[in-house]
């Protein structure tokens, strides 16, 4: 089977790949520019060098593809409209169902292939005719809620190596082999955002208005940089710790009025950041919508966060409400819900719009 391989430079594309031609497979490795910048923040560049490097030991064939424009549109304009909305979105799960899932896929066919794969940590389980994301064996570093809007289309065409591996072995197996990506970092964060200063970045983007940060009771306690640059929760970089007439306990940003350009914070106990539901639209459902309307399962609210029980009330075909067992913080807008089963199998995800409490 000819497979294309997503190889990014890191370690875990690099493992991906050699394990297919293990299999028997005939592999080709493809590297996906997706950002442009000329101060070199981005590692493209290098990370391609160490494309070459991988894809000649294990001696399979290359190739670079250009989807920058592709980003820019899908992916990178959706991103700063909701930074504009006071919201904090997600590029990395778009990033996965509009380019390497989308013109990447489509790229992988005209070189003939019969699959694609990644290095995600991720399991795709085919059962009755219908594709399932479940999580991967290494559950420290799983990554099916970054996959949460793939369509049955695209994980029909999609292999996932890695799924049965827990990382030490794939830096054991990489290491064993040579490969000068055994020992690199892990890669975190946006690539287009890289190692630089976040709010730097952004304000190249979009202009930044500075504003009152207050109190619950509307008191000026400082002034911060812009709204989009706060979320919610968020308890560094406020720079309001030694104001007067405080308790002493930290501060930490509780909402924001877009409306008037203030950022509320409180201090001290977080009980109004909890909430005890949320609306999300967007919802995508793997393989299909459930027939329940209403049902009980485990919901993710931020990568790495350890499964929440929920029930989830089915409002449309497109939009959730999702009550939780326990309250949860800091539930923030732009961000996903992603629905488990008790196995593990992911039922999909949408866009958290707002929280609620009761």
């Amino acid at each position: 089977m000819k497979v294309v391989v997503g190889i990014s430079g890191g370690v875990d594309s690099s493992v991906a790949a050699y394990l297919l031609k293990k299999q028997g497979h005939d592999v080709i490795g493809l590297f996906m520019v997706n950002w442009e910048e000329i101060d070199g923040s981005c590692t493209a560049e290098s990370d391609f060098e160490d494309v070459k490097r991988v894809c000649n030991a294990l001696g399979i064939p290359y190739y670079s593809v250009n989807y920058a424009k592709q980003y820019y549109d899908r992916v990178f304009k959706h991103f700063l409209e909701e930074y504009k909305k006071g919201r904090t979105p997600n590029p990395d799960v778009l990033c996965n169902r509009e380019i390497k899932f989308g013109p990447f896929l489509e790229q992988a066919k005209k070189l003939g292939a019969d699959m694609i794969a990644t290095g995600h940590y991720a399991k795709k389980i085919e059962k009755d005719g219908k594709y399932y994301l479940a999580k991967a064996h290494d559950l420290n570093k799983d990554q099916s809620y970054f996959l949460n809007q793939l369509s049955q289309e695209q994980l029909k065409s999609v292999l996932f190596p890695l799924a049965d591996i827990d990382k030490p072995e794939v830096r054991k197996i990489a290491a064993e082999l040579g490969l000068s990506t055994a020992q690199k970092k892990d890669s975190t964060g946006i690539c287009f955002i890289g190692e630089r200063n976040f709010k730097n970045f952004l304000k190249n983007y979009l202009p930044a208005q500075k504003g009152d940060i207050v109190d619950l009771e509307g008191n000026k306690v400082g002034e911060h940089d812009g709204l989009m640059f706060y979320t919610l929760g968020q308890r560094r970089g406020l720079n309001i710790g030694g104001k007067k007439g405080g308790n002493g306990q930290r501060w930490f940003v509780e909402d924001k009025d877009l409306s008037s350009n203030r950022l509320i914070v409180s201090q001290g106990e977080e009980d109004k950041l909890f909430s005890d539901a949320l609306y999300a639209s967007e919802m995508n459902w793997i393989p299909s919508i459930p027939q329940e309307k209403s049902f009980v399962c485990n919901a993710k609210f931020r990568y790495r966060q350890p499964d929440q029980k929920v029930r989830v009330t089915v409002t449309g075909t497109k939009t959730i409400y999702v009550e939780f067992f326990e309250p949860q913080r800091a539930i923030t807008p732009g961000q996903y819900v992603v629905l488990y089963t008790d196995d593990g199998i992911c039922l999909g995800g949408g866009v958290i719009d707002k929280s609620e409490k009761k």
